[in-house]
């Protein structure tokens, strides 16, 4: 039996029962294991000997298409290398993450109990080597580490201003998503 976690806009949110793993790693922005919902495009990078140049998001286009421009929010988060940051969801809210500086180990996994990939978990590895945005609906747990040796920086739009009632948290190591944060020797 897969326990409760949180319920609202006709989303009910429980605990899977994963085994122990990372899942589907996601090579490929159309890749047919990505979780429901969960879209993922790049985004353009432009280098030169000054250094690099992103454009996060214009306002109905793109990824963020459709959200509402008096509700959006664009945030920044730092984190230094091997952080983790992990799990958070949302009822509500939908997420644009653009990895705008170092490399992450992104983790998704979805809480959905109606959903056709309930309980499937995605990993990606995104940041300034493989430029994706990553658009991650309600009822989907997501979270990072922070790979290599440099800080990295995340960038994401959400589509609704901050609510702490709206965000929901599960331990990094939370036995029922079951994710190996351990380095995958292949």
């Amino acid at each position: 039996m897969t326990a409760a976690i949180a319920s609202a806009n006709g989303i009910d949110l429980v605990r899977p029962k994963c085994e122990k793993g990372i899942g589907a790693v996601i090579r490929k922005p159309e890749s047919p294991d990505l979780i429901s919902g969960v879209r993922v495009v790049f985004y353009d990078l432009w280098p030169d000997d000054r250094g690099y140049f992103l454009e996060v998001l214009r306002m109905g286009q793109g990824l963020v298409q459709g959200f509402p421009a008096a509700g959006t929010q664009v945030s920044a988060a730092l984190s230094y290398p091997g952080a983790i940051k992990a799990f958070h969801y949302h009822l509500r809210q939908t997420d644009v993450w653009t990895p705008a500086l170092g490399m992450f180990q992104v983790v998704l996994a979805d809480l959905r109990i109606g959903s056709a990939t309930f309980g499937v978990r995605n990993t990606l590895y995104t940041g300034a080597l493989k430029p994706w945005q990553i658009l991650i609906p309600p009822g989907v747990a997501h979270g990072y580490k922070i790979i290599g040796t440099d800080p990295a920086m995340l960038v994401y739009a959400t589509d609704r201003f901050y609510d702490p009632a709206d965000e929901g948290r599960l331990p990094f190591d939370d036995q029922s998503i079951n994710y190996d944060w351990e380095t995958q020797h292949k």
